[in-house]
């Protein structure tokens, strides 16, 4: 049986999705404001056990039931046997609700109001009282469907590598996301190739990397800083195939060149990044002794990857060029494990042509690339979406504290959260984090502070108050008084706890 052949709405299958292993999923229809991909044939896929959905291209598809025994043996985690486990459990509601359905026709119509009755409650949690879902008729394969899969003869497959398509691009949707301002998000997220008619101030480049289809610029990369997400973005580089010298204060990258100061690998290396803690260590950085300053000359082109104010930026922008150099800053936003996924989001601005020449690194560290025009403007953007990340972790935190005080359960609170328009991967482990009182760090607690205090300054400097900042910058200053900086930022709940 080839892949994806034969299937249709309602169906089981393992859905491929970029560098992530297969996942077990339902087809289903997509949301009506949801167009489908131009080129190959795909199916709009739910996933168990996230709630994500996803165009999946028909050679990215298998049936469930015929692989089942080969992803689970091949594929291994918490989360993964947790999607394998509400599958098994879907599939043992609707095979009890067929049986059900076809003992009721030889009961009396007592038994079958008695049957009606509890396939109502059943039901419950997942529609609204006296109204059939939308997709309930498409939502599980007929009987004869199901005994097709399961019979199946098992014949071995590989997936296929998923190749570059401007056409085509996948997108991962919470049940949340299926008003018509969807489509309106799609759109604009078109591909740089198709905005180049209509635009050149901001564009975005979708990545390939996940697709594993990245073709490494043969420019030598240099990159200075290898913190929590520097570390990832390295690994990144160098495994999709670039030559990269790194330099840090204190240890190395296996696999990657050796400079001895940022000097000396600005004046080896054709582009240098660098992704640092702050402001005052970026411009250290730079114009310190034995800096990068120091390395530049005509043609040199330098990346700051760091999340600092515009000001700063300028100031570095300034310096380089005046040295003949190239300069683009390019703040990302993530964390630590989308860092070493290579899922990151880089926001641009400045050198257009240096923004074309760093594509391939950017395809390997991230999902999406935007060029947002000159200098200044990556910052602000990354300090307002800082902004909202950390004012949203401090009223999780205050949430959860407020949950403890009134005697309510949060694991059953954030189950509501996680059924509910807030689902989304960082939710969940923000509060797993909460649940266990383990506060591993994945996105320091000491920069979303600093993000939220270089915001609300921001926000002064054009006569705009940020109280909802402001009020989160408090509590997050208080968590790092009880010595939370090196923690994770959801450790801003201890904070709130006391």
């Amino acid at each position: 049986m080839a892949a994806g052949a034969g299937l249709r709405v309602g169906d089981l299958v393992w859905g491929k999705l970029g560098r992530y292993p297969p996942w077990p999923g339902k087809i289903v229809n997509p949301p009506k404001d949801l167009k489908k991909p131009r080129g190959k044939k795909c199916f709009f896929v739910k996933f168990f056990g996230t709630e994500d959905h996803a165009w999946i291209k028909v050679d990215q598809l298998k049936s469930y039931h015929v692989h089942k025994e080969e992803m689970i043996k091949s594929t291994k985690g918490k989360r993964f046997q947790q999607a394998v486990d509400a599958v098994e459990e879907f599939i043992k509601s609707k095979v009890s609700a067929f049986t059900s359905e076809d003992k009721s026709r030889h009961i009396s119509s007592d038994g079958k109001r008695q049957h009606s009755s509890t396939a109502e409650i059943s039901e419950h949690s997942a529609r609204k009282r006296g109204r059939p879902p939308k997709e309930e008729k498409d939502s599980f394969p007929e009987p004869s469907t199901v005994k097709r899969l399961v019979t199946g003869p098992v014949v071995g497959y590989k997936w296929k590598q998923v190749k570059d398509d401007p056409h085509f691009h996948h997108f991962l949707l919470s049940q949340s996301e299926k008003s018509e301002s969807c489509s309106a998000i799609i759109h604009q997220l078109k591909t740089t190739a198709e905005e180049e008619a209509e635009s050149t101030s901001i564009q975005a480049a979708d990545s390939t990397a996940t697709n594993g289809s990245v073709t490494p610029t043969d420019k030598r990369i240099g990159f200075l800083g290898l913190g929590l997400m520097g570390t990832g973005i390295v690994a990144n580089l160098l495994k999709m195939g670039h030559t990269v010298t790194v330099w840090n204060r204190t240890g190395e990258k296996e696999g990657a060149r050796l400079g001895r100061t940022p000097a000396e690998v600005v004046s080896t290396c054709d582009i240098t990044l660098s992704c640092i803690s702050d402001p005052k260590a970026a411009k250290d950085l730079v114009l310190g002794p034995s800096g990068v300053l120091q390395g530049i000359r005509p043609g040199k082109c330098y990346v700051d990857m760091s999340t600092v104010d515009p000001e700063t930026s300028t100031e570095i922008s300034q310096v380089i060029t005046s040295r003949g150099g190239r300069f683009l800053e390019a703040p990302v936003s993530g964390n630590r494990q989308l860092s070493e996924n290579g899922m990151l989001v880089i926001l641009a601005a400045g050198d257009k042509a240096l923004f074309d020449d760093c594509s391939s690194c950017f395809q390997a560290m991230g999902k999406k690339s935007f060029y947002l025009g000159e200098v200044g403007n990556a910052s602000k953007m990354m300090l307002i979406a800082n902004m909202i990340l950390g004012s949203f972790m401090a009223s999780v935190a205050e949430g959860f504290t407020l949950a403890k005080r009134a005697s309510q359960s949060q694991e059953v609170l954030l189950y509501i959260l996680s059924q509910g328009p807030l689902a989304s991967a960082f939710l969940d482990q923000k509060c797993q984090n909460i649940l266990q009182g383990s506060f591993k760090p994945d996105f320091l607690l000491k920069h979303i502070q600093k993000d939220l205090r270089l915001a609300i300054a921001m926000g002064d400097s054009v006569n705009h108050s940020t109280p909802m900042a402001a009020a989160a910058n408090e509590v997050f200053k208080k968590a790092k008084a009880l010595d939370q900086s090196e923690n994770d930022m959801s450790a801003v709940y201890l904070a709130c706890n006391q």
